[in-house]
């Protein structure tokens, strides 16, 4: 299973439109062809959060628009910097969405929906944390990728910490215990982390925290970039094998 990552592309309604003082739209369509020129089709590109800035139906749209041509899936996720009505009617027959179950190439694929309207910070909630504890218990014999938007664990960096994932504790202790688990992946912090998940039984395979960089803009880093270009926007290759062994690269390019 070979997941292209992106994330945090900000798009506005006017195509045109600056974020963080650049054309959104042109740097989403770049950040994907370069991704694209780089790994190849994947099995599924993974686009985590903050998709629309303005949380404009024009800027759904024109997301729609960029991503129908394309010849493989797509699942997309919330992230503060949305409206999850307008994700949904805009792309919801184009894409999966969060919370879903997807199986594809020998691999599984969770989708949380870390959204809450008016805040920046992110919640799963009961109800969701529930259907999530009763999909793992389904636990199909196939090497597991959770996604979600707001990272679950603190980062190092104040501001991005406030903002994280409020029930990530409680997430946690629902995906320690599951064996087929191999990597929770998130967005929201704009730049390459990596940690292991911890909490982890001895016994079973470490899990790897994997944060993505921005398409648009990088934030800190906390961490060095293993490529040594930070301000580079970019993005991640995830495999898992059929064995499932995971094995991810983070991918630079330069904007537009």
């Amino acid at each position: 299973m070979r997941l292209l990552q992106l994330s945090d592309p900000h798009l506005l309604a006017d195509p045109a439109g600056l974020c963080h003082g650049r054309a959104s739209l042109l740097w989403l369509r770049h950040g994907l062809e370069r991704a694209l020129a780089k790994v190849g089709p994947p099995d599924l590109l993974l686009i985590t959060g903050d998709l629309c800035d303005d949380l404009s139906w024009a800027g759904y749209v024109s997301l729609r628009n960029l991503l129908a041509p394309l010849p493989f899936p797509v699942a997309l996720l919330a992230g503060n910097h949305d409206d999850s009505f307008l994700l949904r009617a805009a792309l919801g027959r184009r894409a999966a969405l969060a919370p879903g179950d997807l199986t594809l190439a020998g691999g599984r694929l969770l989708l949380l929906d870390s959204h809450q309207p008016g805040c920046v910070g992110g919640w799963l909630g009961d109800r969701q944390r529930t259907w999530l504890a009763r999909e793992l218990a389904r636990a199909p014999d196939l090497p597991l990728v959770v996604a979600v938007h707001h990272p679950p664990v603190p980062i190092g960096d104040s501001t991005m910490d406030a903002i994280r994932l409020a029930d990530g504790e409680e997430l946690l202790a629902l995906l320690a215990p599951v064996p087929q688990l191999r990597a929770v992946v998130f967005g929201h912090v704009h730049q390459h982390w990596q940690a292991q998940l911890p909490g982890r039984p001895e016994e079973l395979d470490p899990v790897m925290l994997l944060g993505c960089p921005s398409c648009l803009r990088g934030f800190g880093p906390v961490q060095p970039c293993p490529l040594g270009r930070p301000d580079d926007p970019g993005g991640r290759l995830i495999t898992l094998s059929s064995e499932g062994a995971l094995t991810h690269s983070l991918l630079r390019w330069r904007g537009p």
